[in-house]
């Protein structure tokens, strides 16, 4: 299927590793331009030649989102570059591992900056310009928690159901101006942070760090249990955002779409 994304300019944050990076790579083999944005130089750089080693074409872009600085050189290397963007993927999050009663109100302005600030900073920064030329994407990486927390990262999980929001916000605010805003809800997902969480967790269960098959279905079955009974990878995550950021996705609009194999038991 051509998805029609060919001369198409994307930015995805938070793309130098992971869930970003498969989105970079996936909307740049489908012929659009990307901006690979993260805060390790080496890593975006990485990607990006990756990208263009594959046939595709990709420029970085280095930046702390939490800050309005660091959101003002995203935008100026996007607007040098391409003169404007068609596709925005915010994906750059924190993921904090803090126990409820141990987190402290500071920590969650703070984490709430990192994970709706820096998606607010870029939607005001490159989404205007969406409007002018009348066409446009916009998708927040959520999770499955923003609709069914755990017990524990209460924070993260408010951040999460904060993007839910946004995104709906959005998509009412920019309504007839041809711009769609969509979240993707990951479930657990094959990162190199959750195999390095679980190679953690491996001594306390009797399980070598080494054994990823037999972590993964302990994950599966006692942590995030779904009926495709494995975890995600980052490529199940970028497919569903590749198809929404095309043109054949244009009447998908203010809709949360849940790629989690099935974790969260609910019909919407």
């Amino acid at each position: 299927m051509d998805l029609q994304l060919r001369g198409k300019r994307a930015v995805v944050t938070g793309s130098s590793s992971g869930i970003g990076e498969a989105i970079a790579k996936s909307l740049a083999a489908e012929g659009a331009a990307v901006v690979v944005h993260g805060r390790r130089e080496a890593e975006a750089r990485r990607v990006a030649a990756e990208i263009v080693a594959a046939g595709g074409k990709a420029f970085i872009a280095l930046g702390d989102l939490g800050s309005d600085a660091g959101a003002d050189a995203v935008a100026k290397v996007v607007n040098e570059a391409f003169g404007g963007v068609d596709i925005l993927v915010n994906n750059a999050g924190a993921f904090p591992q803090v126990p409820w009663l141990e987190s402290t109100a500071a920590e969650w302005n703070d984490l709430y900056n990192q994970n709706v600030g820096s998606m607010v900073r870029l939607i005001t920064r490159l989404v205007p310009g969406m409007k002018q030329r009348g066409w446009g994407r916009v998708i927040a990486i959520a999770s499955g928690v923003a609709t069914m927390p755990f017990g524990g990262r209460g924070n993260y999980s408010a951040t999460k159901a904060a993007n839910l929001n946004l995104a709906v916000s959005l998509a009412k605010d920019l309504a007839g101006t041809g711009i769609t805003s969509n979240t993707v809800s990951p479930g657990m997902v094959m990162t190199p942070g959750v195999e390095e969480m679980l190679k953690r967790m491996a001594p306390g269960l009797g399980l070598s760090p080494d054994d990823l098959a037999a972590l993964e279905q302990f994950a599966v079955k006692n942590m995030v249990p779904n009926p495709s009974a494995r975890l995600g990878r980052p490529e199940d995550i970028a497919a569903a955002v590749t198809f929404l950021a095309s043109p054949l996705a244009g009447y998908i609009n203010g809709t949360n779409l849940r790629v989690d194999g099935g974790t969260v038991p609910t019909v919407n």
